[in-house]
């Protein structure tokens, strides 16, 4: 797996057909010394560029057979494959777990879960090696026998009479159970959201005034809510008490269906809202304070017929008045998909970051009460300035999100993503498909500032289509609409992550803002040279975010604030992956389960970090980031093995830090990049 002893001399046997740094620069590939460079590995094609697996014959062959061909289940199989598995002996109670004690469990023999503890004993794998990373930090592990590292636990099992400590109190943002049922049973009450919204004008669908602007269906139904169903012929069935009607094709957005007579309401509307919700002032302009005592669905006398009656609203909240942040200067974690967890912003956080952002979550998954969106918002105590981002389509979705968040949650700003560009989402209408819809960005932004008290950041890319850039035709008016900041990706939506980020639209754009409107900008910061440059080309910029480069190389932040390019080793890199490990661990839990999904998301980033080549193997410095690296040998077996883009080697890697995987075991990469030819690999 090292280097071979005659490396270097085939090497420079072969210097004279080796091409030169600026021709490798100009095709974007990483130019490697060629003390490095493995042989034959900047000769090949161009979908030969990534180096090969350095992990040994059956490892490789496994990678064929195990790790990217993973045989697909259905829905039907998979939730039977559950319902066996919660009975097996191996899904032991949790409280019985915890206890030692098979009667403390309050629901005894209706317990859904396995009670055996000797079956369990008997099946349970071995204990890992290191500490229990809740004892590391003088908490009791909450896992008992069924964590993967008890047998370091001052006891065999906590006692029956003890308080199992709570050891999420260093986390917040926990969906709480009465909301999440209140969100079931459509009962939960947004009186901030629909004063606004009637305020506004936007009820009963109707978001804009725009003629590109479209129209409820339904008359007044929140259609963000009504599930739909993508055919093949690029339609979307919008189904209605399960008779399905096609009203949306190619583009992705609704046509205006306001003729269509024959499309039954909900029987049950998912969101109330009054008719008769009127707007009363008093004579010194501000609105009086006689509403619904909680928006979880408490009523008073004013509610005695069981209607969603609001009787007052609040009075629309200028940007001003708003406790703004300043993002001047400060290093700002972009939210990232899948990798951008609550362990690896916390890693951030120890390696410099100032500002980080939870991963986007979709409102109406949130208005739902999936608990599973529900958890990308949660917040660690060290995240000292940290925000949310949403996306949705309409603006009485996003409203109703903003004002449910302001009230169950502990954030600093929110963030509205408009610039998405994903297809699903982009086919729902939100993301980048709003850049195409300026009136809907508008009542968006309104409606959700109007509602509540925190500063309302969004995000955008530079258009649409490639060449017909709008953004700087709207930066004037966003900070009237209500944004105290507005971040600016360099690409449009068709472009994704293919070309270099347009940093001199962001300093256009940027030139043309008011003082009271904070714009960053963001794409391809790599080094504090990238983080510099930016900031001294445009003095209005306010900050630039980093996205991918923390990714690649998480460091970056420390870079940044050092004012350095760090030559770090693989050891110290090896490090920082025990400190992520360690994260996640206390985050998903050190039982079996908790450590697969630790090793699910550390693969993950490892598909992005192998990008990186240590600086003192470049011939030209700095490393860009839409620069893709060859086949190389690092300084030792480690930096090397770190270097591979195979699937299998990064399991490997997962295995020095959280043991063997399972025999069923399989990984593929969630996320493709086009800035990449490959990112699967084998």
């Amino acid at each position: 797996m090292g280097e071979p002893e005659n490396i270097t001399t085939v090497m420079a046997a072969d210097a004279s057909e080796l091409p030169k740094p600026e021709d490798l620069v100009a095709r974007s590939i990483v130019p490697v010394k060629s003390a490095f460079l493995r042989p034959h590995s900047l000769r090949s094609s161009s979908s030969s560029l990534n180096p090969p697996s350095t992990g040994d014959a059956e490892r490789n062959e496994r990678k064929d057979s195990d790790v990217f061909n993973k045989e697909k289940k259905s829905k039907r199989q998979i939730k039977r494959d559950r319902q066996k598995d919660q009975k097996s002996a191996k899904n032991i109670c949790s409280m019985v777990a915890k206890t030692g004690d098979v009667t403390a469990c309050k629901y005894g023999a209706n317990c859904r879960l396995s009670h055996d503890l000797d079956g369990f004993l008997k099946q349970k794998e071995e204990d890992l090696p290191g500490n229990c990373p809740f004892l590391e930090i003088g908490e009791c592990c909450p896992y008992g026998i069924a964590c993967r590292y008890s047998g370091t636990h001052r006891e065999a099992a906590v006692s029956a009479t003890s308080t199992v400590l709570n050891i999420k109190l260093s986390e917040t943002n926990s969906l709480n159970k009465d909301v999440q049922r209140h969100l079931w049973k459509n009962t939960f009450k947004f009186p901030m959201a629909d004063a606004q919204l009637k305020l506004l004008g936007l009820k009963k669908g109707n978001y804009s005034k725009g003629n590109d602007e479209i129209k409820d269906i339904e008359n007044g139904t929140d259609r963000s809510h009504i599930p739909t169903k993508c055919d093949d012929d690029d339609t979307i069935s919008t189904i209605v008490d399960d008779a399905p009607s096609k009203i949306c094709v190619n583009n992705g957005s609704l046509e205006d269906a306001s003729d269509v007579n024959d499309i039954r309401p909900q029987k049950k509307a998912k969101i109330p809202i009054d008719e008769e919700c009127d707007i009363t002032k008093t004579d010194n302009g501000t609105a009086p304070m006689e509403i619904e005592k909680h928006s979880r669905g408490e009523t008073d006398s004013l509610n005695q017929k069981g209607n969603s009656t609001i009787v007052d609203v609040f009075p629309t909240i200028h940007t001003r008045e708003k406790k703004l942040i300043d993002f001047r200067n400060k290093l700002y974690l972009a939210p990232l998909t899948t990798v951008g967890n609550l362990p690896f912003r916390r890693l951030c956080k120890v390696l410099g970051a100032d500002i980080t952002c939870g991963e986007m979550a979709m409102c109406t998954n949130l208005l739902q009460g999936q608990a599973s969106e529900w958890a990308l918002l949660r917040r660690h105590s060290s995240e000292d300035i940290f925000g949310v981002q949403l996306c949705g389509a309409y603006p009485d979705t996003v409203a109703r999100t903003v004002e449910l968040i302001n009230s169950e949650c502990s954030v600093d700003f929110i963030d509205i993503n408009m610039g998405c560009p994903i297809d699903i989402v982009v086919n729902k209408g939100a993301g980048s498909s709003l850049l195409t819809k300026p009136m809907r960005i508008k009542n968006i932004i309104q409606a959700a500032s109007g509602t509540v008290d925190k500063p309302l950041t969004i995000k955008v890319r530079t258009g649409f289509f490639e060449g017909r850039n709008r953004v700087d035709s709207l930066i004037a008016d966003i900070s009237n609409w209500g944004a105290s900041a507005v971040t600016i990706h360099g690409r449009s939506r068709q472009q994704r992550y293919s070309k270099v980020a347009d940093w001199d639209y962001i300093h256009q754009c940027a030139s043309k803002t008011s003082g009271s409107l904070q714009v960053l900008g963001n794409g391809d910061i790599f080094s504090h040279l990238d983080w510099n440059k930016h900031k001294s080309d445009c003095p209005k910029l306010s900050t630039c975010m980093i996205a991918r480069g923390a990714l690649v190389k998480p460091w970056i932040f420390t870079e940044i604030k050092e004012e350095r390019l760090w030559d770090i080793s693989s050891g110290e890199r090896f490090d920082i992956l025990k400190k992520f490990v360690h994260f996640g661990l206390e985050h998903w839990g050190s039982d079996s389960k908790g450590v697969e999904t630790t090793r699910y998301f550390l693969l993950e980033w490892l598909s992005y970090t192998y990008r990186y080549v240590p600086i003192a193997l470049l011939d030209v410095i700095p490393q860009r980031l839409n620069w893709r690296p060859p086949g190389y040998y690092g300084r030792d077996d480690l930096e090397t093995l770190m270097a591979s883009d195979s699937a299998a080697d990064w399991i490997r890697i997962s295995e020095m830090l959280l043991g063997k995987v399972p025999g069923d075991f399989g990984f593929a990469p969630k996320h493709k990049s086009n800035a990449y030819d490959k990112t699967e690999n084998g």
